[in-house]
């Protein structure tokens, strides 16, 4: 089989969601319509939390930094996507690749970690009540965001290392709509067996840390909750955790389909369809399940339509 050197391999094509040219409009227009309500939706997430001095919480700065994310990780592979479309292309560049490839687990990895993080803001504002303020200064809660800043910065590069030492062959095709890292394992001509080893053990701690914290929090939050003698006091507990524990299960529900499908029948199209749900419907999604289950937030966005009508 004719193998290519990394340094001259050039592009990959891309044979996105439909093969079929009618299609191809709609699929336009969907994603387009779903890419613009993202963004839209979680800026006016990030300008209320930072117009509005009532927000200038731990929890609602962690939203905020959320929304940032979301934004970057559709950004990451939804554009593409439309210009090709538009172009009648499939192509992506081997630097473009490995580029998407990086800013995807970056933003994440960078949403998995900040779940954790406001999983744990949850638990301390539920269980420690009384120190709160103390535990969830300003500055710890900037340091916390910053050290999963590093931590996913550190899984994309990784990730991003080792598919560079992939060699593929010509005529590379990859049966999704970005370049997928499973989908690129599949692809190449060379060995890949440390790369797997070191994908999977890379993947296992950044993806078995948050969740555990996630899983952690929610066990003590839900001991004490239990402990609260009126149903009324149980309610207002657990409700200030309802939005975030959406999110939560969206996220790692849709993110653990994708997995779990590929490991039980190799189907590219129901991968495809999984991947759309955590990739770009979870990111359009969390702004309305915030803003709409958040009294705090509707009214800090009904006060910047006010000031702009």
């Amino acid at each position: 089989m004719d193998l290519q050197n990394l340094t001259s391999f050039s592009e990959f094509l891309l044979l996105g969601l439909s093969d079929d040219l009618n299609l191809q409009p709609f699929i336009y227009g969907l994603f387009l319509f779903m890419y613009l309500v993202t963004v839209l939706g979680n800026l006016l997430i990030i300008l209320a939390v930072s117009s509005d001095t009532l927000l200038h919480t731990p929890m609602y700065f962690f939203i905020s930094n959320l929304s940032l994310a979301d934004i970057g990780f559709s950004t990451t592979t939804v554009p593409k996507m439309l210009v090709n479309i538009q172009a009648h292309s499939k192509s992506i560049t081997y630097a473009g690749c490995l580029i998407q490839i990086s800013f995807f687990f970056l933003f994440g990895c960078l949403d998995s970690l900040l779940l954790a993080v406001m999983a744990y803001d949850r638990f301390v504002a539920i269980c420690h009540p009384l120190h709160y303020s103390v535990i969830m200064k300003p500055r710890i809660c900037g340091l916390l965001v910053l050290v999963s800043f590093f931590i996913s910065l550190l899984d994309s590069q990784i990730h991003c290392l080792m598919v560079s030492q992939l060699t593929f062959c010509r005529d590379a095709e990859i049966p999704h709509f970005f370049c997928d890292v499973p989908k690129l394992r599949d692809l190449a001509c060379s060995d890949t067996s440390a790369n797997n080893i070191v994908i999977f053990f890379v993947g296992t701690i950044s993806g078995f840390l948050p969740i555990s914290g996630i899983v952690f929090s929610y066990y003590r939050i839900i001991s004490s909750i239990l402990r609260v003698s009126s149903s009324n006091g149980r309610y207002k507990a657990f409700s200030t955790c309802g939005s975030h524990l959406l999110v939560v299960c969206l996220f790692y529900g849709t993110g653990l389909g994708v997995y779990l499908s590929s490991a039980i029948s190799s189907s590219p199209r129901k991968d495809e369809v999984v991947s759309v749900m955590y990739t770009v419907v979870t990111p359009m999604l969390n702004p309305f399940i915030y803003s709409l289950r958040n009294k705090d937030i509707k009214s800090a966005l009904l006060r910047i339509i006010s000031r702009i009508v």
